[in-house]
């Protein structure tokens, strides 16, 4: 591997001569050789970084003109479009499991920028890293506010859509079942007649709310630390730098980014994104349940509940032929669960804040848009997969109704609710038909007792 010779404060070190990034990425990478490979910093991560570094060049070309060149601006521009791209994801190489602000990612773009910039831009050493790619910036406040301008646009334009999708699809199979009767079941036993649609109805309503709240999170996610430099006093920043920023961050992403209006706050506190998070949680607590539902109504088809059938999307067994397993449903539990452990994790992360800098960034930053993405691709999948492809079994939704004994919850204003409990016992004792049963007893005649029970009434 042919190498140079980069530099930094603490002196010289070898890098692959191949690679844009410098001396301080390097030492990161070589001191702390955990999950590399697998548990690198989030694409999202670097993305936000790229365009933070554009809104940070824009602001200080503004500001100091007199550092921050047009040729330099020009340069770091188009540095960070081509990291906003995805064209030099090679070049951050870094785990999460690094230092805790995350100095050394934002020292990994710092490096990136400066050396590709400067290749564009045909002037070896236009670009230095720290004094150029970081003016007027701390990894302190570029961190936490990269952190948080991913969490928008993941919630904002990947989750949220997803969702809104699901529920598209939702209420159409509700409108689809508003008079396919069936069985209520409450304790996993039977219970009074609703219809499939209003069972839908209710599916569709909890993810709705889950989108009220993952909405009501975000105007603490479009407050952004940048400006707070190392601990939130501004220090070798220009007044007004964040302001400035965050405006440019807004025209470019189009979402409304202010600077955050405490620093001290915004560089030490991750009470935005536990919210977020514990919004996440909840929409995965909805989706489990669904998906849930989804498998226990479609267990079968002969020897379960057998109302719904399922589309057939893979061989089911290895050993049994003709098989079919609900494994749309089997990812989103998983997912579920995942987000569920993930959000314990953001949660003590964020209860780490000590004095000036909370040190549990990447980590939050890695379990927050875990959450994000394997729920965005969990629920689209399920929505294509599985919810477009449901269909109600109404032949079986109607014998499973007229076995339930709990319809007899309709005799009780005509006999009381003792008679009709045992009505209901030697039904259930002598395997009876409620009207068997109850015309047995001799409490209602027939006429009496057909009048007084009709299921699709009941819902």
């Amino acid at each position: 591997m042919e190498v140079r010779i980069e530099h930094d404060s603490m002196g010289e070190v070898e890098v692959n001569a191949a690679r844009y990034w410098g001396a301080q990425t390097e030492r990161s990478r070589r001191n702390f050789p955990i999950g590399v490979g697998l548990e690198t910093m989030p694409r999202e991560i670097i993305t936000a970084f790229g365009m933070l570094k554009k809104a940070a060049a824009r602001a200080n070309f503004a500001l100091l003109p007199e550092k921050m060149t047009e040729e330099k601006c020009a340069a770091i521009f188009a540095a960070a479009d081509e990291i906003i791209s995805g064209r030099l994801k090679e070049e951050f190489p870094l785990v999460v499991w690094q230092t805790g602000s995350g100095t050394q990612t934002n020292m990994n773009v710092n490096e990136v920028i400066a050396r590709r910039g400067a290749e564009m831009a045909d002037e070896e050493g236009l670009l230095h890293p720290n004094d150029d790619v970081n003016l007027s910036q701390s990894s302190n406040d570029t961190f936490p506010a990269a952190l948080h301008i991913a969490a928008v646009l993941s919630l904002e334009d990947r989750l949220l859509p997803a969702v809104e999708g699901l529920i598209t699809t939702l209420r159409r199979l509700e409108a689809e079942n508003a008079d396919a009767v069936k069985s209520g079941r409450t304790h996993l036993q039977d219970a009074v007649p609703i219809t499939f649609g209003q069972e839908v109805s209710g599916w569709r309503a909890g993810l709705e709310r889950d989108c009220e709240q993952l909405r009501a999170a975000l105007p603490g996610l479009y407050e952004l630390a940048l400006g707070g430099t190392a601990v939130g006093t501004g220090l070798n920043a220009p007044a007004g730098f964040g302001e400035q920023a965050a405006a440019e961050l807004a025209r470019m992403t189009g979402k409304p980014f202010v600077s955050a209006p405490n620093k001290f706050h915004a560089l030490t506190s991750l009470d935005a994104l536990v919210f977020a998070h514990g919004a996440m949680k909840a929409l995965a607590a909805d989706m489990m349940k669904l998906a849930n539902d989804v498998r226990w109504l479609a267990s079968g088809p002969r020897c379960g509940l057998g109302e719904l059938t399922i589309p057939a999307n893979e061989p089911g067994s290895s050993i049994m032929p003709g098989k079919v397993n609900p494994t749309q449903c089997e990812q989103v539990t998983m997912v579920a669960v995942q987000v569920m452990g993930n959000d314990a994790a953001v949660g003590f992360a964020a209860s780490q804040g000590n004095f000036e800098l909370n040190v549990f960034l990447p980590v939050t930053a890695y379990n927050f848009l875990q959450s994000a993405r394997l729920l965005t691709e969990s629920i689209s999948s399920f929505d294509a997969r599985c919810a477009a492809g449901l269909t109600a079994n109404r032949k079986k939704m109607r014998e499973n109704l007229h076995r339930s004994l709990m319809l007899v919850t309709a005799l009780s204003p005509h006999i009381g609710y003792e008679k009709a409990a045992k009505v209901a016992k030697k039904a259930y004792d002598e395997n009876l038909s409620l009207r068997e049963a109850c015309l047995a007893l001799g409490y209602l005649d027939a006429a009496a007792f057909d009048a007084a029970l009709r299921p699709e009434e009941m819902v």
